[in-house]
């Protein structure tokens, strides 16, 4: 059968996540991803604008035992403040489920948020985005976004998308950013 744009984001992060590990949640939400990474990772920043998604992380932290996570109330765009340096880094954007469906991630902090996950990102380390591009705004965000990563240098980037071909209604697809080894010798 084949994987769901989702369930490849975590497969193809949890190759890389070692338990010394530090690992960033770019867009918290409901904390499904937070957890994941904490149940692979010695350290986790979470980020998100809404205090709803701390609360309901926070909550879902608790009830799993996971205790070595910084949950952050801010835009990712400033990730970098927190984290020098990050085995893998995810990002679900769009909105909030079950929130205000007006408040979404915006290309410009997106951007900065992706550009900034590429500089704290070790070598050999992994982004997953899954871009959720259905409601106003996504599709611009999702084309600004694909620019962005098309132009990531191939020397130290390899940049991968996942995606369905035959789905109506916007279907969200994943994009893989994996940063090279640099080779000695």
């Amino acid at each position: 059968m084949v994987q769901r744009p989702l369930d490849m984001a975590h497969e193809f992060l949890a190759q890389v996540i070692g338990p010394e590990d530090t690992t960033v949640d770019a867009t918290m939400g409901n904390g499904h991803d937070t957890l994941f990474l904490a149940q692979l990772s010695g350290q986790v920043h979470a980020f998100d604008i809404q205090e709803k998604a701390l609360v309901q992380t926070q909550q879902r932290l608790e009830q799993s035992g996971q205790h070595h996570v910084q949950l952050h109330l801010i835009g990712h765009e400033h990730l970098a403040q927190y984290v020098e340096e990050a085995k893998a880094v995810i990002f679900n954007l769009g909105y909030l489920p079950s929130a205000d469906k007006n408040l979404v991630t915006l290309p410009e902090t997106t951007l900065a948020a992706v550009e900034a996950a590429c500089h704290i990102l070790l070598p050999g380390g992994r982004i997953a985005i899954m871009v959720y591009w259905g409601h106003p705004g996504g599709s611009e965000e999702k084309d600004a976004l694909l620019e962005f990563v098309q132009e990531l240098p191939q020397e130290i980037y390899t940049v991968l998308e996942y995606r369905t071909l035959n789905q109506r209604n916007c279907p969200p697809f994943l994009i893989m950013i994996e940063k090279k080894v640099e080779k000695h010798g």
